[in-house]
């Protein structure tokens, strides 16, 4: 593959992770890695001044700063060639995008553009309650043109970081929704709401044949391609 000389200077993508969990943000990271193999390095950076996980939309709104701040420190680094905003509700990424001159991806975006190919029917499974949040999704899903094929969003019982922080019942939850928005909902695609469930979606694949769209592969992905057509 040809590049040109400012491509080939450009060989790390920062995923940045708004909130401030560092072993979500390896978590991130190493599943990115695997898609841009080859291509670029993925190095991660928290947000340490965002809680520990983000649930409501002042959650998002607060961790906007930290993810500008970021990103532009990095941007002015020749090595970086993209940036990912690796939580579902992009926090940041518009105001990222107007200050940087690289491409800027947010995992949120990213995956329902993958979610919807070919027209297919797709549902979000979370653990996030907030009402606000979910309302959210269907704004974007309208804003991005999806809103006809959008089936809602399921979401798992209990607290959001207790689950995060046990695989096991994730993983239990999050199955038992992906079963819902399937088998009542009618999605023919699934998306995993958010940077934290990255690994349970990559674990359950296997129990279902509808696709579980998973939002780090998917802004990983477009940032290859980015560096590729460059």
């Amino acid at each position: 593959m040809m590049a040109s000389d400012s491509a080939e200077m450009r060989k790390s993508i920062l995923l940045i992770n708004p909130n401030s969990n560092i072993d979500i943000t390896w978590t991130m990271v190493e599943i990115a890695q695997r898609e841009v193999q080859g291509v670029a390095t993925i190095v991660g950076e928290s947000n340490q001044s965002a809680p520990a996980l983000l649930t409501t939309p002042q959650d998002m709104k607060n961790a906007v700063p930290g993810v500008v701040a970021i990103g532009v420190e990095a941007a002015k680094d020749e090595s970086v060639a993209a940036i990912i905003v690796s939580a579902f509700s992009d926090p940041g990424l518009e105001e990222l995008r107007k200050q940087v001159d690289i491409p800027v991806f947010g995992i949120g975006e990213e995956v329902f553009h993958e979610a919807a190919r070919g027209n297919r029917a797709f549902g979000i499974v979370t653990v996030t309650p907030d009402k606000e949040l979910i309302e959210s999704f269907r704004q974007k899903a309208a804003s991005l043109g999806y809103e006809p094929l959008y089936r809602g969003v399921r979401i798992t019982p209990g607290d959001p970081a207790e689950l995060v922080e046990a695989p096991e019942k994730l993983d239990a939850a999050l199955a038992n929704a992906v079963t819902s928005s399937i088998e009542e909902d009618g999605a023919q695609a699934v998306i995993m709401g958010g940077g934290p469930l990255a690994a349970s979606a990559l674990r359950l694949q296997p129990q279902f044949e509808a696709p579980l769209v998973e939002a780090v592969n998917a802004a990983a992905r477009a940032a290859v391609r980015a560096i590729r057509d460059k």
